[in-house]
């Protein structure tokens, strides 16, 4: 859970240490926030994506929306989290203990719902980029 303007202060600290890296879990939303209300501060979350050691992860979302699958009105915040860190610094995440969907569609939103993601975004968002992220090698 994040603190009130939290933003802020990952922003400095990413300032401060650009070697650390920071990743901003479930898109930096607050829990049990639903529809525009939770994505009133998203500015807040895309302005730190200047900074090329913060990246976020686009988990959860279903648990924000107040449609149904394939949670077309999250496609837009999507978009502009995309615009913001691109698909390398944008990764995909479930949450899967609280979604109000099946695991298939969490994965199918990413995979299969959203069209402008290329192939090559979606080997990023889905996988690649947290594992270079993190220094992982892939198989």
């Amino acid at each position: 859970m994040f603190i009130v303007d939290s933003q802020v202060h990952i922003d400095a600290v990413a300032e401060r240490h650009p070697r650390l890296k920071i990743v901003m879990d479930h898109l930096a939303l607050t829990p049990g926030e639903k529809g525009e209300e939770a994505f009133r501060d998203f500015d807040k979350l895309l302005a730190i994506a200047k900074r090329p050691n913060v990246a976020a992860k686009a988990s959860a979302l279903p648990c924000h929306s107040t449609d149904i699958y394939p949670y077309l009105k999250l496609h837009p915040h999507i978009r502009r989290a995309y615009d913001a860190f691109g698909p390398k610094r944008l990764f995909w995440g479930t949450d899967l203990t609280r979604l109000p969907c099946s695991y298939r569609q969490a994965i199918a939103m990413f995979t299969e719902e959203i069209p402008w993601f290329t192939a090559e975004d979606k080997e990023w968002i889905m996988g690649r980029g947290v594992c270079e992220w993190l220094g992982w090698k892939l198989p």
